[in-house]
């Protein structure tokens, strides 16, 4: 029992006497079972007046009317105000249909129950009525996906507001857009509608349901606090059973995102791709962030870049220096064109200027009343304002209640949906833009480097997941190339299926880096080097890193799960882009390549004899990117033959702790 309170209960109006109500005093309970949380209402027996509990319709004798009886009896207290008029709603209801009843006679089953109780699974909840605010006892009418409506329940006892709160912690409730008053049973997974809350404060039914309905608010919750509940749940709580089949839970994960299919097989045929040979890891380092005037000498006199690819590789290798990423990431994120001179920018920043001003008009201008007709602006209205309170505060840029960067997060959020009406608002989109905007310092450019970034990141945030499907069949594809007994054993606990990894890939690891570290993580992502798909290799080289304690700790399912959620903030950004890095030679190396590998990391084969200069080896693949991706770089990173200096090395491992 997750709730109960007592002193709720039901007015019946049976005709007897015109002045008085039937007052069935019951006591409600939110009930958890093994497979479904139950609402239940009982009366209580030693008060049960069965002789005025009864109230059949004149034209059918299995339906209750329920009638408008405005006055009160001393009985409801005599604090209560003598205008109070509740709102009785005419309750057709099936539930009651068990034989035909004259009035008078008694109002028990054959079981012994009383004909009043009822209980239904929440499951089968499509909507909760309210009644207003200051109309006297609090009470809520409960609907059924049938269509059929429960008593009115009426709390004489306090409200009904923790009831609810209760309730929330199963299913999302959102207002009605005809009536405030009722709350509709949101059972389909409607983009990330609760994206950010809590989960695993909750009982175990209310987990697993949510984690087929939404997979995206399981994982955004915080893994920290997952205990064994969850693990038996998956089990089914069955002592017998040691670990469920790693088919069984891919079965399990393509219910919760229908489409995405994780290979779980153990055949030999499979094996002949994970056994492939991948050679040791090179050795790599980082260079010092480009600096202001690296910057400038790359530029010509009207304001082009030079050597586009020079600078990404140098941006790749190092970062920037703060006071260029203003002026860098436009380019990183197109919002200026690499060929683009100094007049021609600012002409479209002049275009972009008046195109974003157009756009804030018009949400700017709808009114109140305009806005209660418009659902959708109205809940991303609401989406935008929570996401926004949730901001990270550690950072000055944002801190205080009414800081002007708050502000201006919530006016460009609320003037995408005006771009991108369709899709809308999607919670999570502020993680994306609260650095960008930290970093422009410009309610414009802030504006049209995140939409250049949403360009990228759509399909993250669309209703039918695609985006997140493909990555997480990619991610596995990778991992079990680079270190298939790893994969065995996260099978061998029901995780092979890396669903701890979705928070990293939905927000680009947002909530897994310092502030100031995810400045510098994005910006290398976003030079598109070494390879496609580069931010798969950083979460291949976050699982490498704790392998070794995931697997030398005998970790199981609870275990990884509040391992890889605890690892946020004290990962080594450095440390893992470098192995990222090496993992991406490490591959384009392998003489035997698949071909699946090949197209998630755009590394095309190619017939060319092996040459040094190019980057190419013997097996003919190479990387789609720039071949000459190390070139011209101080300090030189790897040598043609793959080996460093001794005493360079040396140096860089010292400097590099592991996460």
């Amino acid at each position: 029992v997750v709730y109960e309170q007592e002193g709720v209960f039901i007015h019946s109006s049976c005709g007897k006497n015109d002045d008085q109500d039937s007052l069935i005093p019951g006591v409600l309970r939110v009930i958890e079972k093994e497979n479904e949380v139950i609402v239940d209402w009982k009366p209580v027996d030693d008060t049960l007046d069965t002789s005025n509990i009864l109230c059949a319709g004149k034209d059918s004798s299995s339906v209750v009317e329920w009638t408008h009886t405005p006055k009160e009896k001393c009985s409801r207290g005599a604090d209560r105000p003598s205008s109070y008029e509740a709102e009785w709603d005419m309750v057709t209801t099936v539930s009651f249909k068990k034989k035909p009843h004259s009035n008078g006679d008694a109002a028990t089953h054959a079981n012994g129950e009383s004909k009043w109780s009822f209980l239904f699974s929440l499951t089968d909840l499509k909507s909760i009525k309210q009644n207003k605010e200051g109309m006297g006892w609090s009470y809520l009418v409960f609907c059924l996906k049938d269509d059929v409506k429960l008593p009115a329940l009426h709390f004489h006892r306090g409200n009904s507001k923790l009831l609810i709160k209760c309730l929330e912690k199963h299913v999302v409730l959102n207002e009605s857009p005809q009536d405030k008053r009722i709350l509709l049973v949101n059972s389909q997974n409607k983009s990330l509608s609760q994206s950010f809350e809590n989960l695993f404060d909750e009982p175990s039914y209310g987990l697993l349901q949510k984690l087929k309905k939404d997979p995206y608010t399981v994982t955004m919750g915080r893994f920290s606090k997952v205990t064994n509940y969850i693990f038996d749940s998956f089990r089914l709580s069955d002592p017998s059973t040691q670990r469920r089949p790693p088919s069984e839970m891919a079965d399990f994960l393509n219910d919760a995102i229908p489409g995405l299919k994780i290979n779980q097989q153990e055949e030999p045929g499979f094996e002949v791709i994970t056994r492939i040979d991948l050679g040791k890891q090179p050795e790599v380092t980082r260079r010092e962030p480009v600096s202001a005037e690296e910057w400038a000498k790359n530029m010509d006199s009207e304001g082009r870049i030079l050597n586009v690819d020079y600078i990404k590789r140098l941006i790749f290798k190092g970062g920037l220096c703060h006071t260029l990423r203003k002026e860098a990431w436009k380019y990183l994120l197109g919002y200026f064109p690499w060929n683009s001179t100094k007049e021609e920018r600012a002409n479209l920043q002049k275009r972009k200027t008046d195109e974003y001003f157009r756009m804030k008009l018009q949400w700017k201008s709808v009114s109140e009343e305009q806005e209660k007709r418009n659902s959708r602006l109205r809940d991303y209205r609401s989406l935008i304002e929570k996401d926004v309170n949730r901001t990270d505060r550690t950072n000055k840029f944002y801190e205080g209640e009414d800081n002007p960067g708050l502000i201006l997060l919530h006016d460009i959020l609320m003037t995408y949906c005006m771009y991108d009406f369709d899709l809308g608002y999607v919670q999570g989109m502020s993680d994306l833009l609260s650095p960008v905007l930290y970093v422009m310092e410009n309610e414009v450019d802030a504006f049209w480097c995140f939409v250049s970034y949403m360009d990228q990141m759509h399909q993250n945030f669309e209703e039918q997941m695609q985006g997140m499907k493909t990555q997480l069949i990619q991610l596995s594809t990778l991992l079990r190339l680079l270190d298939s007994g790893f994969c065995s054993y996260l099978e061998s606990q029901d995780s092979g299926y890396l669903y701890f990894c979705f928070r990293w890939l939905l927000i680009r690891f947002k909530r897994e880096f310092s502030f100031q570290d995810i400045l510098r993580l994005w910006e290398v992502m976003w030079t598109e080097l070494p390879c496609q798909n580069f931010h798969l290799l950083l979460c291949c080289a976050i699982l490498e890193s704790e392998k070794q304690q995931i697997m030398d700790k005998h970790y199981g399912f609870n275990e990884i799960l509040k391992h890889i959620n605890e690892l946020s903030m004290k990962i080594d950004v450095e440390y893992i882009l470098c192995k990222a890095e090496a993992i991406s030679m490490q591959m384009k190396n392998c003489k035997e390549l698949p071909q699946a590998v090949s197209e998630i990391l755009g590394i095309e084969s190619s017939s060319v004899t092996p040459d040094s200069d190019t980057g190419e080896d013997e097996s003919g693949a190479v990387l789609s990117c720039p071949t000459s991706l190390y070139q011209s770089i101080s300090p030189p990173v790897i040598a043609a033959n793959g080996t460093r200096d001794s005493t360079q090395q040396m140096s860089d491992t010292q400097s590099l702790t592991p996460a």
